[in-house]
């Protein structure tokens, strides 16, 4: 097993002080605040050419026999969504939702649909509707490797947890490059009130996606911070984010579909150019298997909000937690150095170059 370590742990946009909206997070500013909901990482990194891996967003006792309410959003589809057209006509999620490298994501659901048929209560299912998101990692790995394997999926799942989240170079986002700098998978959490009761959002992304960086209003490049020439940006077409947005509020999947449009349209917070090659896709769910008297529409504000909110945060926070990484052909992608981004924030570090 090819399976690393977590990388360090770095000081995530809340430890800097930076702080987006108003509404508060939960208490690990993780999609796993939302109860049900854990999260899993294998990462691949083989020297000195792959920098891959697999994260599994698992909601508790997920199944076909026990679907969660959900929606999809594509906001420009240049990708390989595994499962979307069964997930857009029923609104409904039967799997666990896996993240992975574009070529390897059919290896993804096809190990994904057996972890599935040897779980409890799925001794008799003759039909399964996979879940396997991807973003192309090929600027940084041996993408035609397909290096992910059954063995990484499987210990991907079986290791999702509660609590803090490793965040950046690991799991699916090992690979990833966004917005001229080491991305990766980042987190964020919060906790509206929705009509009279509050309830918990979370938000998991996969950055892979092309644009300049923009924190709080401030344009932001690698030149500009001073770390030399900006990168040579991925090709266009490999490009993408994968969102997961989890919630324990009461939403059908019409309302679902609303949230996971939300999450998409966030990115232009952040610099997201939304290009051709670029395939951003939003997934929500809701861990309410059957809510009979849903949020009324008119009381979604506070949550649409939050799902921006959260999505702006998951983002800055995959920056910052990656770390500088040099990959396949030698080519290197620096991080987004804390110390650097507090003093342009403070008006100290000249404009973009």
């Amino acid at each position: 097993m090819d399976q690393q370590p977590p990388p360090p742990t770095r000081r995530r946009a809340r430890d800097l002080g930076i702080v987006i909206g108003r509404t508060p997070a939960g208490p690990f500013g993780a999609i796993t605040d939302v109860p049900g909901v854990r999260v899993g990482h294998t990462t691949v990194r083989r020297d000195p050419d792959v920098r891959s891996g697999v994260t599994a967003v698992v909601p508790d006792a997920v199944g076909p026999r026990t679907p969660l309410p959900a929606g999809v959003f594509t906001g420009n589809g240049y990708g390989k969504l595994i499962g979307t057209t069964q997930l857009t006509e029923l609104g409904a999620l039967e799997t666990p939702v896996l993240l992975t490298s574009t070529l390897s994501a059919f290896r993804v659901a096809d190990a994904l649909v057996g972890w599935m048929l040897r779980r409890p209560g799925c001794e008799e299912t003759l039909s399964l509707n996979p879940v396997v998101g991807e973003c192309n990692d090929g600027f940084l790995s041996d993408i035609r490797s397909r290096p992910v394997r059954e063995e990484h999926v499987r210990a991907a799942l079986d290791g999702a947890s509660g609590g803090p989240v490793a965040e950046g170079c690991v799991g699916a986002g090992t690979g990833t490059v966004a917005l001229g700098f080491k991305a990766g998978i980042g987190t964020a959490s919060r906790t509206p009130d929705v009509g009279e009761r509050r309830f918990t959002v979370g938000v998991l992304v996969q950055a892979n996606f092309g644009g300049t960086l923009r924190v709080l209003g401030r344009t932001l490049t690698p030149r500009s911070l001073g770390l030399g020439p900006d990168v040579a940006a991925p090709v266009a077409e490999t490009g993408s984010c994968m969102i997961v947005v989890a919630t324990d509020a009461p939403l059908d999947a019409r309302q679902l579909t609303r949230v996971a449009r939300r999450a998409v349209f966030a990115l232009a917070r952040t610099g997201a150019a939304y290009s051709h090659g670029s395939g951003d896709y939003a997934v929500a769910f809701g861990t309410r298997p059957d809510p009979r008297t849903p949020v009324a529409d008119s009381d979604l504000g506070a949550l649409f909000e939050s799902v921006l909110d959260g999505v702006e945060e998951a983002v800055l926070n995959s920056l910052l937690a990656a770390t500088t990484t040099t990959g396949v052909h030698d080519r290197t992608v620096p991080a987004l150095p804390a110390d650097l981004l507090l003093d342009a924030l403070a008006g100290t570090a000249a404009g973009p170059g």
